[in-house]
């Protein structure tokens, strides 16, 4: 849970966006790598929500596909605040912070 006690919704990685356009258009990830000059391990990394999609990666992709880089830089960033939220140990440091620092604001 959230601070405001809301769930969050599923993580989406934004690899799995590119992973169905590229399984839409029938475009194997070894041949896609091939065509952005990037190592079909990276591609796939990211395809499969091992590595992040970084601006570079984002911009690279746009230019081949015309998926928006920065909805991709978007959904990234909302990927790694809702992981962050998610794990244990930081939900209880950040538990303990509200209670510590209630008094001060």
């Amino acid at each position: 849970m959230t601070a405001n006690n809301m769930i969050p919704y599923e993580l989406t990685h934004p690899g799995e966006i590119v992973k169905e356009e590229l399984e839409y258009r029938g475009i194997s990830q070894k041949h896609f790598a091939e065509m952005i000059d990037v190592s079909y391990t990276m591609l796939n990394d990211i395809l499969n929500g091992k590595r992040p999609v970084s601006a570079d990666f984002a911009l690279t992709l746009e230019a081949a596909t015309g998926i928006s880089a920065e909805m991709l830089v978007n959904m990234q960033t909302r990927y790694n605040l809702l992981l962050a939220r998610s794990k244990k140990e930081n939900i209880d440091r950040w538990k303990n912070l509200r209670e510590n620092c209630a008094s001060l604001f």
